[in-house]
């Protein structure tokens, strides 16, 4: 699980700013957070790239435009990106600005977004 604990700490402040009720999990080869028991964002560094890499879930309008972007990434899976997640590169949110944009985004689809199913 290879994630950078200052940009971890950045998520931590602005969710805390927000009063979000948030946990962290550590997942996808990084941290995520973890927004009413439903994954909101979260951050890695990608070993083939060697970036930090943000981790937005955000609807699917907001998904339309961001993957355009050339900062952004969809996030892949077997066959297909994974609806709704992307990965934002370090030029995207190393601003305390950008970073708001992004999490903004994520908290704003978490109400909508679907819990995964309990095991």
């Amino acid at each position: 699980m290879a994630f950078d604990e200052n940009n971890a700490q950045r998520i931590r402040t602005y969710l805390q700013h927000k009063e979000s009720d948030f946990f962290e999990k550590k997942m996808f080869g990084g941290i995520v957070f973890m927004v009413d028991n439903k994954l909101c964002c979260g951050t890695r560094i990608d070993k083939q790239i060697g970036e930090n890499l943000l981790l937005c879930r955000i609807d699917d309008k907001a998904y339309a435009k961001a993957i355009e972007r050339d900062d952004v990434l969809p996030m892949p899976n077997a066959e297909r990106p994974m609806k709704n997640y992307i990965f934002v590169t370090e030029n995207g949110w190393q601003k305390s600005q950008d970073l708001a944009f992004w999490l903004e985004l994520c908290l704003e689809f978490n109400p909508f977004a679907k819990a995964s199913k309990k095991k």
